[in-house]
């Protein structure tokens, strides 16, 4: 601020968690509105299963118009919009293979404002019945460090629940590659410098991401905003 004259906000470090399942399920969504007049009918029926090739699967299994093609766009808009915006904790999901197969309308009610909450609630009912879970990113770290120092390194890598994939010995000194959650890496530049008198080094980039162990995975669902109910 005294050299730019720009306020800056700062806080804790974000975690770009993901949200998935872990089991198959269905989920029917219905938004019926009557108020007089013209009302709102949309109704729609998916399944929900982890997708094995990663990434996220939308299809379309609906026969004999049970859904008219008008509308399977709007239950699609739904079921991404939700995806986006995640069911457990309001982290995008990964990882899932969604099927409509089923649902009904309305000659005058139906229209695409109301098939598209019927996605919503189709997915957010499966979701609640697949076993969802957190998952957290980890990262690959390889740290270089003169040999004295090793066990210091390998001995913090595991307090911070990380997983030590492979030792070398080189010229240089020892090499440590393992696997580390993000969350566990705040604050590891000035560890690694305490540890080793400020002789060792560390790179690291991401690799994947994995479940949330149960205790840490309540404490972000405790902390995360809870989302209002949507009529």
């Amino acid at each position: 601020r005294r050299d730019f004259g720009v306020t800056a906000t700062s806080g804790a470090p974000q975690i770009a968690y993901r949200e998935t399942i872990t089991a198959a399920a269905e989920g029917v969504g219905k938004f019926v509105k009557q108020s007089g007049g013209r009302g709102q009918y949309g109704h729609a029926v998916i399944t929900l299963e982890p997708n094995k090739e990663e990434g996220i699967l939308i299809e379309n299994k609906i026969v004999g118009g049970a859904i008219p093609k008008e509308y399977i766009s709007a239950v699609t808009a739904g079921i991404e919009e939700t995806i986006r915006s995640g069911v457990l904790a309001g982290f995008e999901m990964i990882n899932l293979k969604v099927q409509i197969v089923d649902g009904s309308y309305h000659e005058v009610d139906s229209n695409e404002l109301a098939f598209k909450m019927a996605g919503i609630f189709a997915l957010k009912a499966a979701v609640a019945k697949a076993k969802p879970i957190l998952l957290e990113p980890v990262m690959k770290v390889e740290c270089t460090t003169p040999d004295q120092y090793q066990g210091d390194l390998i001995g913090d890598l595991n307090r911070r629940r990380g997983k030590v994939q492979g030792i070398d010995s080189k010229p240089s000194g020892t090499i440590i590659n393992a696997e580390v959650p993000l969350a566990e890496m705040f604050g590891y530049a000035t560890a690694i410098r305490s540890l080793s008198s400020g002789r060792a080094s560390y790179s690291m980039e991401p690799l994947t991401f994995e479940p949330v162990p149960q205790s840490i995975a309540d404490e972000i669902l405790d902390k995360a905003p809870k989302k209002p109910a949507r009529a």
